[in-house]
């Protein structure tokens, strides 16, 4: 019964819940101020029958924002291994303000029409490792976060120190994600052996104004993706804001994003690079990348705005605003 489920006040760096004002439905499993924790199994099920959840948040009928599978708050020393989650609520796996997290060899399924199924979102977190997991899910597979607009940006907790690596599945949104919500600072990501399939954007890293904050020092290499609708996709202009309060001079720092070693086939779009006009991205490199098209054997070009960086053996070639490197310059640092 979802009116007897608890309310938790919403996250300090949110301001609010998620989706509704106010509170929030607390998690499924839920720990706050935990040390040394392990949740695993043998590849048994922990299921979310979000279904009832869903079809709220389709009827508009939500009252609060919907529950987590798992969250843990202010923790650290967390292992998730070997459990398989499916049918969450809401987000799936949820780590904020924690640290010194693994979650590896977990299975996380969702339908691809279920709104807001993220499988793995660190969240103002450090020290997290993703690895060996299959996520297919209807919202990005992971997603490393870290606080919305003014909230995010007074509580100024960053991201750090998340490795993500020989993860597989399938989303009609993201595959690897940094944003939207990145007020507190996102930096020193790897992500790494990823195969996607039947994917809307492959890598994204997306922030707004209002956002404030930093996304830096960003590496994503070795990537397959196969039927995707847009293969790499980096932007300013992504996602909502939790009131009118946010500050529209707040701008986010974007620089030092290296992807490379990426290869895709059936690409619709090659992708898009859109910085904001008055805080360009700076120091996007791109490297050995090859997107081939639907129809031909490349997708339409990649698409540029206020953005400077280089790139290097990438197909089909990128825009203008990203020079031609041997190896040398802004991209050497990166390689």
């Amino acid at each position: 019964d979802t009116w007897n489920w608890p309310l938790i006040a919403p996250l300090p760096s949110y301001g609010r819940g998620r989706e509704r004002p106010g509170g929030r439905y607390m998690s499924f499993i839920h720990g706050d101020g935990l040390q040394d924790v392990v949740i695993t199994g043998e590849n048994g099920t922990i299921d979310g029958q979000g279904a009832i959840w869903w079809n709220m948040w389709r009827q508009r009928t939500l009252p609060f924002t919907r529950p987590n599978l798992i969250e843990f708050m202010n923790s650290r020393s967390i292992i998730i291994s070997n459990v398989i989650f499916q049918n969450s609520p809401f987000w799936n796996i949820h780590p904020v303000y924690c640290s010194n997290v693994v979650i590896r060899y977990v299975t996380i399924l969702a339908p691809a029409d279920s709104p807001n199924t993220d499988g793995i979102d660190p969240d103002s977190s450090s020290n997290v490792c993703i690895e060996d997991s299959y996520i297919s899910t209807g919202d990005d597979l992971v997603a490393v976060k870290s606080g919305w607009d003014e909230y995010g940006i007074a509580y100024g907790h960053p991201s750090s120190g998340i490795t993500i690596r020989r993860v597989t599945g399938s989303s009609p949104f993201s595959g690897i994600a940094v944003g939207s919500e990145t007020s507190g600072g996102v930096e020193n990501v790897l992500a790494e052996h990823i195969n996607l399939y039947n994917v809307g954007v492959g890598i994204h890293v997306k922030t707004n104004i209002g956002r404030g904050g930093f996304i830096r020092n960003i590496t994503v290499s070795d990537v397959y993706m196969e039927n995707a609708r847009k293969g790499i996709k980096i932007a300013g202009d992504v996602g909502d804001h939790p009131d009118d309060k946010f500050n529209p001079n707040a701008l986010p720092v974007v620089n030092g994003i290296t992807i490379k070693d990426v290869w895709g086939t059936k690409v619709q779009q090659s992708g898009l690079i859109q910085g904001l006009k008055n805080s360009p991205f700076t120091g996007i490199c791109l490297s050995n990348i090859n997107l081939q098209g639907v129809a031909g054997p490349t997708s339409p070009p990649l698409k540029c705005s206020d953005v400077s960086g280089s790139a290097y053996q990438v197909k089909p070639w990128p825009c203008s605003e990203l020079s031609s490197s041997q190896q040398t310059g802004a991209c050497s640092n990166h390689f």
